[in-house]
């Protein structure tokens, strides 16, 4: 694979740590190995990065690592393996993260579906903007959420593809609309994608759960 440029854009390490760990998590140590030299970002073999909130995790470093799960498992395998990497990140930390910490509280649970959405969605987005250089928007339409990265970072540096790649985003909205709706699933579908052109990667995400 030819690497990605690097980007004056990052995650916070804890991120980039998250996600490694997850990607260890549903395909093994060694399984972790290959992709991270495939990616070539052997660096991160003997050390992950640090468990802190430092914006040290480049942008390309995660584009590079959705590359290799395509390149090593097929368009298929890799896409399958990303959605679970993401989900697991969502589920691992994200929800733990200040915006999202009182979607836990009763009050919160006790919120009809809609007014959970409406709230945990933007309060998701938030994290994002907020602590690392990806900036997100949610917009409410009459019967889907329109949740957009302006800057993304699963598809930095990216401009081949034929159809949308962010499948770890993908993973992690699905995850996170899980534990904010109380346990529903959720069709997520990326309409628009940096690396197919467009200006944005687009989520619609459908108000009606698939379980209702």
């Amino acid at each position: 694979m030819s690497p990605v440029p690097e980007s004056e854009f990052f995650y916070p390490n804890k991120f980039g740590l998250i996600t490694i760990k997850a990607l260890e998590d549903v395909m093994g140590r060694n399984g972790l190995n290959a992709i991270l030299n495939l990616a070539g970002l052997p660096k991160y073999i003997d050390g992950y990065p640090a468990d802190n909130l430092e914006k040290g995790f480049n942008f390309s470093e995660l584009s590079s690592l959705g590359i290799a799960l395509e390149d090593m498992y097929g368009p298929r395998g890799g896409r399958g393996l990303a959605l679970r990497a993401g989900r697991a990140t969502f589920s691992d930390a994200l929800k733990d993260f200040g915006a999202l910490a009182g979607v836990g509280d009763l009050a919160f649970k006790v919120l009809p579906l809609q007014a959970k959405l409406r709230i945990g969605l933007p309060a998701m987005a938030k994290i994002f903007s907020q602590v690392s250089d990806q900036t997100t928007t949610v917009e409410e339409k009459d019967s889907e959420f329109i949740y957009t990265i302006h800057r993304c970072p699963v598809c930095w540096g990216r401009t081949d593809a034929d159809k949308p790649v962010c499948f770890i985003a993908t993973g992690l909205l699905q995850e996170g609309l899980k534990w904010i709706s109380g346990g529903n699933e959720f069709r997520v579908n990326e309409s628009k994608c940096h690396a197919m052109g467009d200006d944005v990667c687009e989520f619609v995400i459908q108000k009606e759960p698939l379980n209702s």
